[in-house]
């Protein structure tokens, strides 16, 4: 397995940035960078080329209504010229506050709209023409729209790389289906170990038997709080607001991708409770309303014998790169310590 980390801009890009650069000393494997309503995150990802050398540089994620495909083929290019090779491209849809409110665009079609974005991004890297007609996509426009000049074009740049790997941030059934078929890595939210196969392992296997063979394994990558203690289990609760965020804030009633994850994994009620008082504004209650087994099952907080065994269990439900958030006094530290245990899982 891998360990990653992402990366908080929020005390600034070059404060973050030097923690990066620390961190890969210590052996981290991967640095993830977010992208909501901020800064953007490419211009970050950019300067961490400057100042890296080895670890992965992840966009975690670029929302896909953002750019067009091209441009996210040509970003992903560029990122990866500039760190040598060393690009991750996460996609996700977002969701409709975001897209529709913050940068006016249709909220439409998000699986369709990846798998085409997934195809022309290769063919971009391939160096292709690219002539494409898909459902959500036409590259050149088709005959009366626009001015009728457009013309299939190739990148004029060599890319380092013609397989940039494309992680896919999937929650739904047919998202995950979706990705299991085409992407090169999956980015799953409040991933259980011990209930995973029974939520997604039948999306998996479904996109797992259109696999093409040339892809691979599907990369895993799964992310979570880790603290190491005898006392580390009382810090489990600092991730509650951030579960109750999401599941009960990150979206309306009715079209919250987190709260129907909640409830598939068997918190129907409670996810309920936590998205009415959320939208109340009663967001302290909200986080206390989080179910204790959630908080556990999607955090690593204890002393070592338990996160070592935490960490085996992820390895058997088949996660390939942990993105943890430590809370630590010594955060390098605790990056050497987990490296050390991921080997041993």
């Amino acid at each position: 397995m891998k360990l990653g980390m992402p990366l908080s801009y929020a005390g600034g890009f070059k404060e973050a940035a030097r923690q990066a650069a620390d961190l890969e000393s210590a052996g981290l494997d991967m640095v993830w960078v977010a992208e909501a309503y901020g800064f953007d995150g490419v211009s970050f990802m950019g300067y961490l080329a400057a100042i890296t050398e080895r670890v992965e540089i992840a966009a975690g994620i670029l929302p896909i209504y953002t750019r067009t495909p091209t441009l996210l083929a040509m970003t992903a290019a560029g990122v990866d010229a500039l760190s040598d090779g060393r690009c991750v491209l996460g996609l996700g849809a977002s969701g409709p506050q975001v897209i529709e409110g913050w940068h006016g665009i249709v909220y439409d079609k998000p699986l369709q709209r990846t798998r085409e974005i997934v195809d022309i991004c290769r063919a971009v890297w391939r160096r292709e023409r690219v002539s494409y007609d898909g459902q959500a996509y036409h590259l050149p426009l088709p005959d009366g729209q626009g001015t009728g000049l457009g013309k299939p074009l190739k990148l004029i740049t060599r890319p380092v790389r013609e397989r940039i790997p494309i992680y896919v941030a999937a929650l739904g059934p047919k998202n995950v289906a979706m990705t299991a078929e085409v992407a090169d890595g999956w980015l799953p939210a409040f991933f259980d170990p011990a209930k995973a196969k029974d939520v997604w392992g039948d999306d998996l296997a479904a996109g797992a038997a259109k696999r093409s063979p040339d892809l691979g394994p599907l990369d895993i990558a799964i992310s979570g709080m880790v603290a190491v203690g005898e006392d580390a289990a009382m810090l489990r609760d600092l991730a509650r607001p951030l579960l109750a965020l999401y599941i009960g804030g990150m979206g309306a009633r009715g079209r919250n991708f987190y709260n129907d994850l909640a409830c598939r994994y068997g918190y129907e009620a409670e996810a309920k409770e936590v998205q009415d008082l959320y939208l109340d504004g009663k967001k302290d209650e909200a986080a206390r309303a989080v179910p204790a087994e959630l908080v556990e099952a999607t955090t690593l907080c204890g002393p070592e014998g338990y996160i070592r065994e935490r960490l085996a269990a992820h390895k058997e439900a088949g996660v390939t790169v942990m993105n943890l958030t430590p809370v630590a006094t010594d955060i390098p530290a605790l990056v050497g310590q987990l490296k050390q245990w991921m080997e041993d899982a």
